[in-house]
């Protein structure tokens, strides 16, 4: 079972977790109700109003799985974040690659996942959660974001559904050493993928390019695969493609 530490503020979860993992057990969550400095994929920035979301990061030591096959840790965290929040407000959540989760085509949660490796193995992964819950007006130039309150129009209980996250995770995290189970929670991923439809939407690679694709598959290491309207496959990192969502890249 996870075990709970409250931080009054931190600049980030992730980081300060970091420096405390070596002598944490794993399980352990550093949560805070006032992160000033969140990070996110590609060196973003997480806005949160104090009191009003959760932040929180996660421990995870010797994971049962291969440094190549990370991503499995990143769909389990992305799945338990939608099963949570799914439980909370209904259908319409989705993870957009590679674990952004989405209410219909707004942002609700982001997370970064950062590994320590140990040959071939992983050492720790420290799964960094942002979630918002109670804010109700954002105000950075995030393109698209949505909270549940927005969603729902109540608020809910923070510790609930840290809770919840966190068992989960550790749940997914655990089957892993089992080749069905990962399967399983693979097709669980490529089912909940937004747009992954089978149908051609809008994506920007790295040089500015926009072009028509659909997914294929997404590789054990998080690669992601399309299909272009020629026929024609393509492999992208995390950084090298951007769906297009009403004209702005995301």
């Amino acid at each position: 079972m996870p075990h709970y530490i409250k931080v009054s503020q931190t600049a980030s979860t992730n980081t300060y977790l970091s420096r405390l993992a070596a002598t944490l057990p794993g399980g352990t969550v550093i949560y805070t109700p006032s992160q000033t400095a969140g990070r996110g994929q590609k060196g973003n920035s997480w806005e949160s109003e104090d009191g009003k979301n959760l932040t929180f990061s996660l421990l995870l030591k010797r994971p049962p799985v291969k440094a190549r096959d990370q991503f499995y840790l990143s769909e389990a965290a992305a799945l338990a974040a939608v099963e949570a929040l799914s439980a909370q407000a209904g259908d319409g959540f989705s993870v957009k690659w590679p674990n952004d989760v989405y209410w219909q085509d707004k942002k609700i949660c982001g997370m970064l996942l950062e590994n320590s490796l140990d040959g071939s193995d992983i050492a720790t992964c420290i799964v960094g959660i942002g979630i918002n819950v109670n804010q109700e007006r954002f105000l950075s130039d995030a393109p698209n974001p949505v909270s549940l309150i927005n969603i729902t129009g109540h608020e809910h209980d923070l510790m609930t559904l840290l809770k919840k996250v966190c068992s989960r995770i550790e749940q997914l995290v655990a089957s892993l050493n089992d080749g069905t189970a990962r399967s399983d929670l693979h097709r669980q991923y490529m089912a909940a993928l937004y747009r992954n439809d089978g149908q051609q939407h809008p994506y920007e690679d790295a040089d500015g390019h926009r072009f028509m694709a659909s997914v294929a598959d997404i590789a054990p290491d998080g690669t992601l695969t399309l299909l272009h309207p020629d026929g024609t496959r393509h492999s992208y990192l995390f950084k090298q493609v951007k769906h297009i969502i009403s004209g702005v890249s995301l």
